[in-house]
């Protein structure tokens, strides 16, 4: 069976936070999940890459390296990887037949994301990776990746107001949230969190006897370059490449590193050449990515939330580019205020599409609050699908055009108009 037909039923489901299924179904499996070493990375923002930096480096290190992310841009398969390569259609569909078989009749059924967290835990244990690097879906604390008891480190990398319906209304709620993947003793590796919830984390791994450590961000030394000084010892270094764009990868990369470095005390072997070469072969797509669209340059990035979105403005103004052209579209369920205060600026166009999704926001009613948000754009335009935004965005070639808005309306992009 292909795999959208064994997961698509499963959609209606929706978001159900909770570890009772998918423990009872981890253990109609054989609990596969502990017989994993896991780094598990939660975090509103960031978390991505830096499994991204973690997964490349380990693999280059000689690990068999699982790597476990979500969402997806164009296929499944993306979320399960070995060694940087996705599983195979062929396997994944065996393994959610299988894990699918598995769920007991008397019991609630599992939600999709549980069925495929439960496909990926039972792949790694197959395959007897050495190390697995799993991203968190939602939150944490509830989320169905949250079932090892014994990480050999837990990473949290930044925390800001999403997902707060599902969460709890206050960023200390959230931190609560994302602090519950925190286990008795095991290192905790935090980025730059805002004080209420650093304050929620630190007491969380106080409580629990952990230690805890927070990396200062790398230092750029030149384009493409950074310095990252050694949480044991500052005088300590290390000169790495550093291939994604944006000046928060100073952040996500220390973050990275500083679990290398934990790993490292704890006995695993990560020569300096592999952390320098891993980090150079780094890929995470989507993300302010550089693309050639009908030799056009073109950028693309997700900026789902008002934190990303504040990012990538800084990226963009760091480019000097007189003009920027927007191509937007968004999910119903995000903070559109928020982003369009947070991107757009005097002068910038704005073209906003629908995203191919049931949940997308309305273009014409994004439009109208951009224009109050933003008096001062230069033009704001609705198309009704991305072609034709992207083919009147180049009409004029001196402008910087910049896609992004929602991850599915970049899979969407990166899966069907065909970009270089």
């Amino acid at each position: 069976m292909d795999i959208d037909s064994l997961l698509q039923p499963l959609q209606h489901f929706g978001v159900n936070l909770g570890l009772s299924r998918i423990l009872k179904l981890l253990a109609n499996l054989g609990n596969p999940h502990d017989r994993i070493s896991v780094i598990h990375v939660a975090g509103t923002n960031g978390k991505g890459s830096v499994c991204a930096y973690l997964s490349s480096v380990l693999t280059e290190a000689g690990y068999c390296t699982g790597r476990y992310i979500s969402p997806h841009l164009i296929d499944w398969t993306e979320r399960i990887c070995i060694n940087e390569q996705p599983i195979s259609s062929e396997e994944l569909s065996q393994l959610l037949q299988k894990v699918q078989a598995a769920v007991s009749p008397d019991d609630e059924y599992p939600t999709q994301f549980e069925i495929i967290t439960a496909a990926a835990w039972l792949y790694f244990a197959q395959q007897q990776v050495d190390i697995a690097v799993i991203e968190v879906g939602l939150g944490g604390r509830l989320d169905a990746t949250n079932v090892c008891s014994e990480p050999l480190v837990t990473v949290i990398t930044s925390i800001s107001r999403e997902h707060w319906q599902q969460l709890g209304p206050t960023v200390a709620d959230i931190a609560r949230e994302k602090a519950g993947i925190i286990k008795p003793g095991c290192p905790v590796v935090m980025g730059s969190l805002p004080a209420d919830a650093a304050k929620v984390v630190r007491s969380r791994a106080e409580e629990l006897q952990c230690p805890i450590f927070t990396p200062q961000p790398a230092l750029p030394i030149s384009p493409g370059w950074a310095e990252y000084q050694t949480i044991q010892n500052p005088r300590n270094s290390i000169q790495y490449p550093l291939p994604l764009q944006g000046q928060i990868q100073l952040t996500n990369s220390a973050l990275a590193l500083a679990t290398l470095e934990i790993l490292q005390q704890q006995g695993l072997p990560i020569p300096a050449s592999a952390i320098i070469n891993g980090m150079a072969k780094t890929k995470w797509p989507g993300r302010m990515q550089w693309l050639t669209w009908h030799n056009h340059k073109l950028l693309i990035d997700g900026a789902h939330n008002p934190a990303a979105a504040q990012v990538l403005r800084h990226y963009v103004d760091s480019l000097n580019h007189q003009n920027v052209t927007w191509i937007m579209g968004m999910l119903s369920t995000k903070e559109h205020s928020d982003i369009f205060q947070a991107l757009l600026k005097s002068g910038d166009t704005l073209y906003l599409v629908p995203v191919p999704d049931p949940n997308s926001a309305n273009p014409q009613e994004l439009a109208n609050l951009a224009s109050n948000i933003c008096p001062e754009l230069s033009f704001c335009q609705t198309y009704h699908d991305l072609t034709s935004a992207l083919e009147s965005a180049f009409t004029d070639t001196s402008n910087l055009v910049v896609l992004c808005g929602s991850l599915y309306l970049i899979g969407h992009f990166l899966g069907t108009l065909n970009p270089l």
